[in-house]
């Protein structure tokens, strides 16, 4: 057998592969005594990073352009390994695995297409397939090879074999085809190891019991369902079909909605409600309950100032009514327990830690990415499918922030995509940003942080809290009971409904108190801003120019 990168079999010698008991000896279920599987250095994609040793591989950004061939051809039997060594949970879709039959060294790289499933089972002479996402997690190690039949089976780890798809010609040389897409960022190449046909028990896929066929993190496509293949339960007879590949143009999009890197140390915290399920690595959070009740889930560790947190409505049902509620607390999830989580997440405004809660008043549907940013202000603002929808509440960010997340209606589950600290690449607004104005959404918004004379949650400005940025004194919280009567003048005291707004909190700059309710605010302990929560420092008296 020759290695050389490039190199091929001889016609004679490739049909020994196929009488394996003539011409090459195999060894009982063992490594291969022949030259090590590499990946080819020079034919790959052109986001792919291979490190000196050729087993690493890495896609660098994107979703796509990741496309990888072994070095040499492969010999029938041969199980290719591959450890999933990086994932990335923002795309859809995992990594694809085939066979090819044209030379690697014979292909030019640029003109590699972006995706292995349709593009290159398109043409003649290569064959691949989607892994199961649900299999694509990190650690596991990714068996697969081809029979003499022209069969491809796969194991995942210590499985029983499955068979993948069929349809190889197996009577010319064959290079592995290896597809970095997806959720899969990076993968290493194991030694290869010749199995002999008695040492394996391959089975259909669909003999698989249906309950390991259920999907955890995207219920919206069957997870053995095929880019280009369609499998028969017959007599594992496969027919190639030119569908096309959903996860294709819903990475494209998505693609443009993200930047390119992106951190994936965020997760759920392991404390949520008693009706909602955490999975895929505590990245998903799935309403397992039809009542809905108690579906609060947290983020592991705190916010960090400017830090964009993306979240992706992985399932959504438009027959339900409701919408996703979001918010910050001080409260580190591990000082609570399970009780301490109400069947009215609002009710925790009641407690003497910090909470805000709003809800995303935009229409959702499966596939949205959802951007949340607290800013150095500690304005929380909003992002939709990369439109910025402005500040929807405040918050101290003198103290640890947690994210939390409330599911009802309808949506069903949600996915933690990742964190950036590049606020504008979704185009997040700022405090001076157009964006951050007083024409923003209306949110619902609750906060209270110690004792007020009227809490935010227990009026009507409640439900009517506008994106005010906290810099602007002339942008005014409308009255939450009259409409204005002569401009920002007209607005009424949000403590005492009687009196008329005359009064700015310094330093947060609202002006939303008369001067008698500003002095008894600033008389009590922990006195804060009846709208962003801001510690009080001085209330400043206003007079109208006459």
């Amino acid at each position: 057998l020759s290695d050389s990168i490039g190199g091929s079999f001889s016609t004679s010698s490739h049909r020994c592969h196929h009488k394996q008991k003539h011409c090459l000896p195999i060894p009982q279920c063992g490594t291969l005594s022949i030259s090590p599987l590499l990946f080819h250095p020079h034919t790959k994609g052109s986001q792919i990073i291979m490190d000196t040793t050729q087993k690493v591989v890495k896609r660098q950004a994107s979703f796509c352009n990741a496309i990888t061939f072994s070095n040499r051809p492969i010999v029938i039997y041969e199980q290719i390994r591959l450890k999933i060594t990086k994932k990335q949970c923002c795309w859809s879709g995992a990594l694809r695995l085939g066979f090819t039959s044209k030379d690697p060294s014979r292909i030019n790289p640029d003109t590699l297409p972006k995706y292995a499933c349709p593009d290159l089972v398109s043409q003649s002479g290569f064959w691949a397939k989607a892994l199961p996402e649900e299999f694509a997690n990190e650690g596991n190690i990714i068996a697969f090879w081809v029979d003499k039949k022209g069969r491809v089976f796969y194991r995942v780890n210590d499985s029983a074999a499955m068979l993948f798809f069929s349809g190889v010609r197996t009577a010319e040389p064959l290079w592995a085809l290896i597809d970095v897409y997806g959720l899969t960022r990076g993968v290493q190449l194991l030694d290869s190891e010749l199995i002999p046909p008695d040492c394996l028990r391959p089975r259909s896929f669909t003999a698989i019991r249906r309950p390991s066929l259920r999907r955890d993190t995207e219920d919206t496509r069957l997870s053995v369902s095929l880019c280009d293949l369609n499998l028969q339960e017959d007599a594992f007879h496969v027919t190639a079909t030119t569908c096309p590949i959903p996860q294709n143009s819903l990475n494209s999009q998505h693609s443009h909605l993200l930047p390119s890197q992106l951190e994936s140390d965020l997760r759920f915290h392991h404390l949520r409600g008693p009706h909602v399920k955490i999975l895929d690595d505590q990245t998903v959070a799935r309403l397992e309950h039809a009542r809905e009740e108690r579906t609060l889930v947290f983020t592991s560790r705190p916010l960090r100032i400017n830090e964009t947190i993306f979240v992706k409505i992985n399932k959504s049902n438009a027959v339900r009514t409701g919408t996703l509620s979001y918010g910050v607390t001080s409260c580190d999830p591990s000082a609570l327990r399970p009780s301490d989580l109400p069947y009215n997440p609002e009710s925790l405004v009641d407690r003497k830690e910090f909470w805000a809660i709003c809800r995303v008043v935009v229409p959702l549907q499966s596939g949205d990415i959802l951007g949340f940013m607290v800013n150095s202000d500690g304005e929380l603002h909003l992002s939709h499918n990369g439109a910025g929808i402005g500040m929807q509440v405040c918050a101290d960010c003198s103290q640890p922030l947690w994210m939390f997340f409330v599911l009802h209606g309808a949506i069903m589950q949600i996915r933690l995509l990742g964190s950036t600290i590049l606020a504008e690449r979704l185009g997040l607004s700022t405090p001076g940003s157009p964006t951050s104005t007083p024409n923003s959404p209306t949110v619902l918004c609750t906060g209270v942080s110690g004792p007020l004379l009227s809490t935010c949650g227990s009026g009507p400005l409640c439900s009517s809290i506008s994106g005010t940025a906290p810099n602007s004194p002339s942008s005014l919280p409308e009255s939450p009971i009259s409409p204005s009567v002569s401009g920002p003048w007209g607005d009424e005291c949000t403590i005492c409904y009687e009196n008329m707004v005359d009064t700015v909190i310094y330093s947060c700059g609202h002006m939303c108190l008369c001067y008698s309710c500003g002095l008894k605010l600033k008389k009590m302990s922990n006195a804060c801003c009846p709208i962003c929560r801001r510690a009080i420092k001085d209330i400043i008296k206003t007079y109208r120019s006459t």
